[in-house]
């Protein structure tokens, strides 16, 4: 089944993303938790010069309904786009201390949308690990795939063949042989080439990075960063449906 993508071409937004996020992508991996969170971690205020490029940057946001990848009403006024490795210490933190209340306060309510984008790094086993949430996703498992393999300790268990068929088994995963098909597959493999090439083509070279309405923020900031994000857009999309 062929991939349905936004073309990535987003002309001068992507250029000036690139520096936003690259700058500060060295830094994302091992974020400073001293660090003020408003500034440079989150790119600008709703009344920023730049507000232009953010909204260009805004229609990365897939919103497919049935992207098993997503969490989240597909009309939500605000997206999330992550952009993670699984075999990154900072993810998991996201995944586990931030992600839950996000998900419980904002997309639960229909405020937030979050869309995962694969950014395997750390070498074959980062890149088995995309595949294989890409394939459980396959069969509708993959927030359970991401939540074990995002479990505490998981991590440093590896992502070998064996130990993925287990995170398979515990995100109950019913077809093993279909899922060991899919994470081989060549579509496991472009899928997670093109949400390789967005990101970097954003300038997001360590994990994790987000776009929150085409705000960027690198690294695993504390919640109070993201729920500021996510109520400025909240509330910048109220005030464009009340014109």
């Amino acid at each position: 089944m062929p991939l349905s993508r936004k073309p990535f071409a987003l002309g001068a937004a992507v250029a000036a993303a690139a520096v936003l996020l690259g700058v500060v992508s060295y830094t994302a991996a091992t974020p400073d938790p001293t660090a003020p969170t408003a500034g440079g971690s989150v790119a600008g205020a709703s009344a920023d010069p730049q507000a232009d490029m953010y909204r260009e940057l805004a229609e990365l946001a897939r919103r497919d309904p049935a992207d098993p990848l997503a969490v989240g009403r597909a009309d939500a006024p605000v997206v999330l786009i992550e952009y993670a490795d699984f075999a990154c210490g900072y993810c998991g933190k996201f995944a586990r201390d931030t992600a839950p209340a996000l998900v419980e306060k904002y997309v639960e309510s229909g405020i937030l949308r979050i869309e995962w984008r694969n950014l395997p790094i750390f070498g074959a086993e980062s890149e088995a690990a995309a595949r294989a949430a890409w394939a459980a996703g396959r069969q509708g498992r993959f927030w359970q795939f991401h939540a074990a393999a995002y479990a505490e300790g998981a991590k440093e268990k590896g992502f070998g063949a064996q130990r993925l068929k287990e995170l398979a088994e515990e995100a109950g995963v019913k077809d093993l042989n279909r899922f060991a098909r899919d994470a081989e597959s060549d579509a496991a493999r472009r899928a997670v080439a093109q949400d390789q090439q967005e990101a970097y083509g954003l300038g997001a070279t360590s994990t994790p990075s987000f776009l929150v309405n085409g705000r960027p923020i690198a690294g695993a900031q504390p919640r109070e960063t993201f729920e500021q994000a996510i109520a400025a857009e909240a509330a910048g999309a109220g005030k464009g449906a009340a014109r």
